[in-house]
């Protein structure tokens, strides 16, 4: 009798295994070889699960922006400032986590990708501009804060994320207080 495959688990496991490959060589140097062997599969495998490897690099981004987009959605209960210092932590936590996700990242700002990130972004400015809009109804924000800050507060984060890649001995889950403190509590009233 033929072995059953979950097909969604095998999906999983080879985006998996891609994101280890494209962290380790980088996605312009990565072949669908190099992520079948990762995964334990025949290629043919690898081409059941994705077309191409642009396909493949999509797939395992989305598959990361949907644990994103998770903790951007998670209602909170309280002061809208305390909900944005919870979601820098949670976001911080999250990318110190996936520390080869991170990795990809930066191949995907560097190269043109199939990935668009000013929609990523977007996304993420969204949700921080909502938090302030909030925290501006509570009467919570100092003057002059408005949803630009938005902006100012991702790239704090991905500045920090940058500088953990670049620098071992920068630790990632250690910048989760300085950012709230500089990208909260500065905005605080």
């Amino acid at each position: 009798m033929p072995k059953r495959v979950d097909v969604d688990a095998r999906r999983a496991e080879i985006l998996d295994a891609a994101v280890r490959v494209f962290a380790r060589k980088g996605f312009a140097s990565s072949r669908i070889e190099d992520v079948a062997a990762e995964a334990g599969v025949a290629k043919g495998s690898v081409y059941l699960a994705v077309s191409s490897r642009e396909e493949l690099l999509t797939a395992a981004f989305d598959q990361y922006r949907a644990r994103a987009e998770e903790q951007l959605a998670i209602p909170g209960t309280g002061p809208a400032l305390d909900r944005l210092a919870e979601l820098i932590r949670a976001t911080v936590a999250m990318l110190a986590a996936h520390p080869d996700y991170a990795r990809v990242l930066l191949d995907v700002w560097a190269a043109r990708s199939p990935i668009d990130m000013a929609a990523v972004y977007a996304g993420y400015r969204a949700a921080i501009a909502g938090l302030l809009r909030e925290a501006g109804a509570e009467g919570q924000l100092r003057a002059g804060i408005g949803e630009e800050h938005a902006a100012v507060i991702v790239g704090a984060i991905e500045g920090c994320l940058v500088q953990w890649l670049a620098d071992d001995q920068v630790r990632l889950v250690d910048l989760a207080e300085p950012i709230v403190a500089v990208c909260v509590e500065g905005l605080r009233r």
